[in-house]
């Protein structure tokens, strides 16, 4: 009895915390959303005095977030194959071989993590002039892949280092070739780590903002540096709140997407245990 006590009152307070850390400031955005611009929502009012959808149609038609929106769509794919493809070797050498000072690269590999965007952002620009590259959308992908190499090299030397060794021994021993051991051995425990790192990469690129805005303004957009300049110089709460329900819902859907995906291949499939 004792212990059914404290498994629900520890489920009520992680149902408060959710409530308050996501369904509250949802809730909010969705609100200020659906503000009528011809009104105000103000204190005392608890809620807005007239809602309609006016703002969305005005922002899609009135602004450039459709140009934005299709910059961030097309950047972030671009983005997750590339920084995957060159995660690959490294994440390989982290997971599956030993040699010396392969603590001190794991940690200069994840250097980037710890610098300030910012900070990156403003070299990167600098050294992509000094050698005479002005793309600014050529920039922006090279400077999508450098800040989040790191996310991806991590997720992909976990699921190398947990490829069993007796798995790729025995399809050698019965003459696989390269392409069947791999298939056989590596792809199983490799896929939801390619899964994770494609999808935590889209996601951090469409969401980047200081690379984006200090290679891409004013000429390429996207939706988080449409966002910024609503909560910049110029205030607007609820455009703001259109364009970050724009900015996450669709990620959050895609997440929730691969997450099925995942599941439905089979957690013995997909841990390399069957």
């Amino acid at each position: 009895m004792q212990k059914s006590s404290v498994r629900l009152l520890l489920s009520s307070g992680l149902a408060l915390v959710l409530a308050l850390w996501l369904a509250v400031p949802f809730g909010m955005a969705l609100l200020w959303s659906v503000v009528d611009p011809g009104t105000s929502w103000s204190y005392p009012d608890l809620f807005p005095k007239q809602l309609s959808f006016r703002r969305w149609a005005e922002m899609w038609e009135t602004t450039s977030l459709p140009t934005a929106m299709r910059n961030s769509y097309t950047l972030a794919p671009i983005v997750a194959v590339m920084t995957l493809l060159l995660a690959t070797p490294t994440a390989y050498a982290f997971g599956r071989l030993e040699f010396r000072g392969k603590e001190a690269a794991q940690m200069l590999a994840l250097l980037p993590l710890v610098v300030p965007s910012f900070v990156i952002a403003l070299f990167f620009t600098a050294l992509l002039y000094k050698i005479g590259v002005y793309n600014k959308f050529g920039g922006i992908v090279l400077g999508h892949v450098v800040l989040f190499l790191p996310y991806a090299i991590r997720i992909l030397t976990v699921s190398f280092s947990q490829v069993r060794d007796d798995l790729v021994h025995a399809a050698r021993d019965l003459g696989a070739s390269r392409w069947a051991r791999f298939s056989a051995a590596y792809l199983p425990v490799l896929k939801p780590g390619i899964f994770a790192a494609l999808v935590m990469v889209f996601i951090l690129s469409i969401e980047e903002f200081a690379i984006s805005f200090t290679l891409g303004s004013p000429d390429l957009t996207t939706v988080p540096t449409i966002l910024y300049s609503y909560l910049g110089y110029n205030f607007v709460r609820p455009n703001a709140a259109v364009v970050s329900l724009i900015l996450v819902v669709p990620n959050v859907i895609l997440m929730l997407l691969f997450e099925r995906l995942l599941k439905s291949d089979g957690a013995v499939t997909m841990g390399g245990k069957g």
